[in-house]
This record gives C-alpha cells, structure tokens and sequence, in this order.
C-alpha cells in the first residue's frame, strides 16, 4: 500500500518548488510598476478595443502588429478569430471618440439634371448649368471597389457585403486617431483593404477599477463561505482550513504561472480570468470534499485507528474517483485550448492549470495538512496530560 501521508513532507516540498517563483513573480508586480509580473488587459487598466476584418485572407498578426509599432501601439494585444477577422485591445483610451457621426450620404446627379424640383412638385430651373457628361460620376465606376489592396474608404462609406458572405454594417473609420491607424493599415501592401469593422469601444478606468474590486470580493467572499459551510458541514474548523490552505494553494500556481507567462510572453489576464478562478475553486473544493467526507465515514468505521492511517486510505479509497474525474475535465480543455480559437485560449489555460493544481493539493496537500494539524493537537494533548500527571505525583 502506498504511504501518501508517511511521504508528505516530498509533497510539501513538490508544493514549495511551484509556489515560490509564482510568488516572487506575483511581487515584481508592484516592484516594477507592470514591467514584470502581471500583465493586465485593459478590462483592468482601461483602454480601447477595435475589431476589424481585411479582404486580405493572408493578412497575419505580426503584420498588424508592425503597423501598430509603426502608429505608437507596440503595447497593443492583437487576436484573430477567423483568416480576416481581428480584434486589438490598446492601452490608449483616445483613439475612439465619444460620437463619430457618420456623414449623410447624398444622390448621385443624374445625367439629365438641369432641373430641380420644389415643395410644390413643380420643376424648376437650375441655376447652375447641368454638368458635362464627364464631370457625373457613373454609377458602375462608383460602386465598384478599388482594385488596389491599398485602397481606403472614404469618410462615411458603408463597407458592402465581401466575399465570404458576412454582412458589415459599420464604417471604416477616416478622423482622428483610429482613422489614422486605418489608413496605415490599408496602406501596407501585406494587409490590404479593410472592408468592414466590428466593435468599437473604450473601458475607462473607473469601470476598471470597479471590476478590480470586484473580483477581489468575490474570491474572498468564495473563499470565506467555503470555509465556513465545510466548517459546518465536517463539525471542525480544521476540515475548512486544511480546504482553505489548499484553495490558496491554487489560487497562487495560477496567477504565478500567469506572472511568470506575462513577463516571458506578455500574456495578459483579462475579466474572464476572474470566472476561470472562480470555477478552479469550486472544482478544488469538490476534490477536497469527496476525500474529507471519505475520511469522516472511515473515522467512525475504524475507530482506534490512527488518523494518519485513516487519512491515508481515505485518499487511497477515492484516488481513482479524484484522478477519472479531474482526467475527464482535462482532456475537454485540452481540446479547447487547442481548437477554441484565441478569444478563450488564456480563459481555458487559466482552467487547465487550476484544474490540474486543485486535483494535486486535494490529494497530497489539504489531506495531509489535516494529518499534520491533528497530530501536532495529539501531542500537545499528551504533553498537557503528561505534565497534569507530574502535578498530581508531585502533590501526592
């Protein structure tokens, strides 16, 4: 039979090896002011995100992102969805205004515009002389696009539905700084036209501040309700804390393993990051639970026994149950991670790691830490009786 708990102290130590550089990465956050540690996205620091779609199929990421180092923006996280289709989220928080109204479209003269007509319905004359036949756009030449990749539109144009069959309702915009970075994009031979845009928008930082807070709260209210229903629910205290030590266990892997990813990559945790913690806490404590209900069935079938005894088959009891089911989750995310596409890929990750810790600290961290807690309360009852039993010799 394997010894899990006789073997605690090389688990602990495993633990230890994960935790500190994550920790010491999770400090250089505040110590280098973001340039180490963290990387937060502008649902945190506020910002701009702009997403967009080339007639281009071969348009890639570094081509985009050379044009945003060429604009200012080498800080800007760029993603895509499709073969066209790309989303950027910036720091800046200037390049949308507050309203771009869109200009109104006016007809085309017509060829044979020498009159107007007034309120009455009546024709009138012109006062201008009709226009030459070369001078009147024709309606072929206007509404075909341009053959050059380089080709922007003009202010106010609306992009027509392209070629893969989707239909874009917004303008490319032409004023300010947005405008400026469209137009630097189209100009480069690599990206080509832009012929529809999607979402624009700005997170100012009081709506990110308040998500900060947020999701601050939320753990710590998580947490805290955790610590008292399993209380509760195991009738000791030890039982919620050994559970809560292991939630904190991988609370810290997670958002080290981000820390450490953020300053090598630049990975950035974004709001769906808060949902991905939420989730491994849930799915840790349930490994923790199925372990420590097995415990307390097997302290009321085999009292006498020592508890460390007891704890260990308690785990050997539920280790393949642990290890099926977290096994099962792992090979769904896997997939995710692989297939899901960019806009979840560091949500799924965030879930594939806490996943993978919450199943480790369930089995060789929070059960054991229970071993340690109540055999160190056994001495210190066995001290305090031995020392009772001195008193009443040394009186007799």
């Amino acid at each position: 039979m394997f010894d899990i708990i006789g073997k605690r102290n090389w688990f602990f130590l495993f633990s230890g090896l994960v935790l500190v550089p994550g920790i010491i990465f999770i400090l250089l956050t505040p110590l280098t002011n973001g340039q180490m540690g963290l990387k937060f996205s502008i649902d945190y620091t506020g910002g701009t995100v702009w997403q967009f779609q080339f007639k281009n199929p071969n348009a890639s990421i570094d081509e985009v992102k050379l044009v945003l180092a060429q604009q200012g923006l080498s800080d800007t996280e760029v993603s895509q969805d499709t073969a066209k289709n790309f989303t950027i989220r910036t720091k800046r928080a200037d390049l949308v205004p507050a309203a771009t109204p869109i200009p109104a479209r006016t007809a085309a003269p017509s060829a044979s515009a020498g009159t107007s007509t007034t309120a009455s319905g009546s024709p009138a004359a012109s006062a201008s002389p009709a226009p030459s036949p070369a001078a009147v756009p024709s309606a072929s030449a206007s509404a075909a696009p341009s053959a050059s990749p380089s080709a922007t539109l003009v202010p106010g144009t609306i992009a027509s539905k392209d070629q893969a069959g989707g239909n874009c309702t917004l303008s490319v915009p032409t004023d300010g700084a947005l405008g400026k970075l469209a137009v630097a994009m189209q100009a480069d031979p690599n990206l080509g036209q832009l012929i529809c845009t999607g979402l624009k928008d700005n997170v100012g930082p009081i709506v990110s501040a308040q998500l900060i807070q947020q999701a601050i709260l939320l753990i710590l209210l998580g947490s805290l309700g955790i610590l008292i229903w399993i209380g509760i629910r195991f009738q000791s205290i030890k039982f919620g804390a050994a559970a809560l030590a292991s939630l904190l266990h991988d609370v810290i892997v997670v958002v080290g393993i981000f820390a450490i990813l953020g300053t090598v990559f630049g990975t950035q945790i974004d709001a769906l990051f808060v949902t991905a913690m939420l989730t491994v806490i849930g799915f840790s404590v349930h490994d923790t639970i199925v372990v420590f209900d097995r415990i307390r069935e097997n302290r009321t079938r085999h009292a006498g026994e020592p508890f460390d005894q007891i704890v260990n088959h308690s785990i050997l009891q539920t280790f393949g149950r642990s290890i099926n089911t977290s096994l099962t989750v792992v090979v769904t995310l896997s997939a995710l991670l692989l297939f899901g596409g960019a806009a979840i890929r560091y949500f799924v990750l965030a879930l594939l790691i806490g996943i993978i810790s919450g199943t480790y600290s369930s089995i060789f961290n929070a059960s054991p830490l229970l071993v340690v807690w109540q055999l160190w309360e056994d001495r210190r009852r066995a001290a305090r009786l031995a020392a009772l039993r001195g008193g009443r010799r040394a009186n007799a």
